[in-house]
């Protein structure tokens, strides 16, 4: 079923792109003008021209950043895009993070998405074609609307619709250093009744990185630190290739069925060699290996959803019911290969086959009521059902042909979740000023199963998550923000198995079968001044979190480690972000952002210091050029900040971007894109305790250079999409006219 899923998906998508042959619609009547909004109401308007000519568009919960106009993201991933998007972070490794907190959820259309779930979340940002999406909701301050996941906030990726009427489409085809070639096919079509999207994204590319740590531990009998070093020289190979189909159908004027078919493939390959060298606190060497570590792995996610939206005869009052199936293959072989030098011992060869299980059911709910000029009631229910089997098979031996099976490698873990969501929110206008007050219960049942250690244990709980927002309307073009926000960040399934996985002869990693849901408490005040095409924006944050859950790194003794994750702090954070967009000149645009923030951890007790402080600033900034009506260049810098862990600390990075696309013909553009102009990408992590440091440096060649082509067909007037915070039906448009 599941893989019948995905090559459906990936087999009708290209017959959406190219479905020229479609007859002629009948013409489309013109939208209707939208009525005024309400004294003292806050729904957002498109105000601005923003980062790389995206238009932002504002409400009384979130802002949202049109992407469609960013060169980087034409023929890049989501995860290229997120970096231009103010408040968002994206390191080296393809990890996002909300001002800092790495507890991000991830959104499809306002669904979640089993592609982002597991230990691949930055994978999968790495693998998802940017041109997919249409728009990124920025959600810092979540209202009891959304589900309580992530303390962070929520990043809600609103997928493209057809645009047009009659058949659409684009073909893109680009190429660039080290054999990046991306392949990408979109196509639509649309009429009265019928609104079909689809595309086919092929991607190959290859990275090399460098890597080098530095470890010292407190030997116990010396009382002095032995030294271990790890040189590290991998390349890697990453081939995503996904498919997506999106129907909206209109049985009448008031009733829309909605249905999405996604699939997703990676094939993903790493390997290299490591040389590990251990010294002794008086500087002799003790031991040196070196570790050749090949690691292959198969992802196939795939999803159905089907969605009805019931529109009454009152505006604005509706009902949405969407049930979604999500599942996931992750297959892994690890096979290793350790030649001792110092002492001089037999080579041995290790192999671990892991099978990872994702399966994710969704019924979810939403009712909306007007109850007078500029008030609106909301509620809504959502059933989540996780069903997931991870299975590990290890071998060990002293060649390749002698493997034989090891139990200390091998496990089976069976994780299972049901979520069980109700919500309510009210919004409403007193004059100038909007009040959105909302309240959201989950009740969460957690059954883990540690099959191999026979070990069972249960994590339930029940939580009430309040939500309000404030907008006060000083005039038509300022007003005055402020939110306040109850949120919980759940661990990953993988994170509670307790099994360790042989990562190499030094290091292991393991999850914990006791951890506790994170929690955080978020207050923020904002300005917002807009004069078209002028915006300005300054949010001041607090946040305090309790029970955080980080990677924390043990000494198990004779330079072995561990690599676990724990409940181990409370923290704070609080800071200044600052938004500016508007126009220099006649073609000359800009976005500028930037966060000022302090950070202070409370660790548990893991020798550190038992409590730790910082200051630090990151920021991005763009300018967009239409030197001449078929010429555009785009010029994209970003700095992110040093970041405080339990252990130590995160040192920042930064890079620039170029972008340059000429219009040939009406119909097809040339694109030229260079990624890190400068090769400044690095990765630093320093660990910093008493009994514990490490000091870890990554150089990774994410400079690269693509030319492409892109063609489109199509066109003509199309049914009005309108504008709709987070998506509306499977294909993310708007409701029945």
């Amino acid at each position: 079923m599941r893989k019948s899923l995905i090559l459906t998906a990936l087999a009708m998508a290209p017959a959406v792109a190219f479905a020229q042959a479609a007859p002629t619609p009948p013409p489309v009547k013109p939208p209707a003008k939208p009525a005024k909004p309400a004294a003292g109401h806050t729904v957002g308007e498109v105000v601005v021209t923003g980062q790389g000519g995206a238009a932002l568009t504002t409400s009384i919960d979130r802002r949202s950043y049109s992407v469609t106009a960013d060169l980087q993201a034409q023929t890049g991933s989501i995860g290229d895009a997120l970096r231009n998007v103010p408040s968002v972070e994206v390191d080296v490794q393809g990890n996002v993070s909300l001002r800092g907190d790495p507890n991000v959820t991830i959104l499809i259309d306002g669904k979640p998405a089993g592609q982002f779930q597991g230990d691949n979340k930055a994978q999968a940002l790495q693998s998802l074609p940017a041109n997919q999406i249409e728009r990124v909701e920025v959600i810092t301050n979540p209202s009891a609307e959304f589900r309580a996941d992530g303390t962070g906030g929520i990043i809600n990726l609103i997928s493209k619709t057809a645009h047009g009427a009659g058949p659409t489409g684009s073909l893109k085809v680009a190429t660039g250093s080290a054999g990046r070639t991306v392949v990408s096919a979109t196509g639509g079509y649309n009429s009265n009744k019928l609104s079909v999207a689809g595309d086919l994204n092929l991607r190959w590319d290859s990275q090399k990185n460098i890597s080098t740590e530095d470890r010292q531990r407190l030997n116990p009998a010396t009382g002095g630190f032995d030294l271990i070093r790890q040189d590290q020289s991998f390349h890697s190979t990453l081939n995503p290739n996904s498919a997506r189909l999106a129907v909206d159908y209109d049985l009448d004027a008031h009733t829309r069925l909605s249905g999405e078919l996604r699939g997703n493939y990676v094939d993903f390959t790493v390997g290299g060699p490591s040389l590990f060298t251990q010294t002794s606190s008086a500087g002799g060497l003790t031991s040196a290996f070196q570790r050749d570590l090949d690691l292959h792995q198969e992802r196939s996610n795939g999803a159905a959803s089907a969605t009805l939206k019931r529109k009454f005869a009152e505006p604005g009052h509706e009902f949405t019911l969407n049930l979604t199936y999500d599942a996931t293959e992750d297959e892994r072989v690890r096979a290793g290969h350790t030649a001792s030098f110092t002492p001089i011992l037999p080579a041995s060869f290790d192999r671990q086959q892991l099978d990872y299980d994702f399966r994710r059911t969704d019924l979810k709910g939403d009712y909306v009521r007007p109850l007078g000029p500029g008030s609106t009631l909301k509620a809504g229910f959502e059933l989540q059902v996780d069903d997931n089997a991870f299975g590990n098979q290890g071998f060990r031996g002293a060649s390749r042909s002698a493997l034989a099976p090891d139990a200390t490698l091998s496990n089976q873990f069976l994780f299972k979740q049901s979520l069980w969501q109700g919500y309510a929110t009210y919004e409403r206008p007193f004059g100038d000023v909007t009040v959105l007050a909302g309240l959201r219960a989950e009740d969460v049942r957690i059954d883990l199963n540690q099959l191999t250690q026979r070990q069972a244990d249960r994590n339930d709980y029940t939580k009430l998550y309040p939500s309000l927002h404030l907008a006060w309307k000083l005039d038509d073009r300022q007003q005055l923000t402020a939110s306040y926000s109850h949120r919980v960040q759940r661990p990953d399934p993988l994170q509670f198995n307790s099994f360790r996985l042989l990562l190499d002869p030094l290091n292991f990693r393991a999850g914990n079968a006791h951890l506790k849901p994170s929690e955080t408490h978020s207050y923020e005040a904002g300005y917002e001044y807009r004069a078209s095409p002028t915006i300005y924006l300054a949010i001041l944050y607090y946040r305090e979190n309790f029970n955080g859950f980080a990677d924390v790194l043990r000494d198990l003794g004779d330079g072995v480690f561990l690599s676990t994750t724990e409940n181990v702090s409370k923290s704070r954070a609080a800071g200044v972000e600052l938004v500016a967009s508007g126009r220099l000149a006649k073609g000359l645009t800009y976005n500028l952002s930037s966060n000022l923030y302090w950070n202070e951890i409370s660790p548990q007790p893991l020798g550190a210091p038992e409590t730790r402080s910082a200051f630090g600033a990151s920021g991005r900034g763009a300018v967009s050029w239409q030197a001449t009506p078929d010429d555009l260049v785009q010029l994209n810098l970003f700095l992110a900040g040093t970041r405080l862990n339990p252990q130590g600390e995160f040192g920042p990075f930064g890079a620039v971007n170029l972008g340059y696309r000429r219009k040939l013909t009406d119909k097809v553009a040339f694109l030229l894109t260079v990624n890190d102009l400068l090769h400044t990408v690095k990765f630093r992590q320093v660990i910093d305790t008493p009994l514990l440091k490490s000091r870890q440096r990554t150089e990774v060649d994410s400079r690269q250079v693509q030319v492409g082509v892109i063609w489109t067909f199509g066109g003509g007037r199309a049914r009005d999409p309108g504008f709709d915070f987070g998506g509306a039906g499977a294909g993310g448009g708007a409701g029945p006219p």
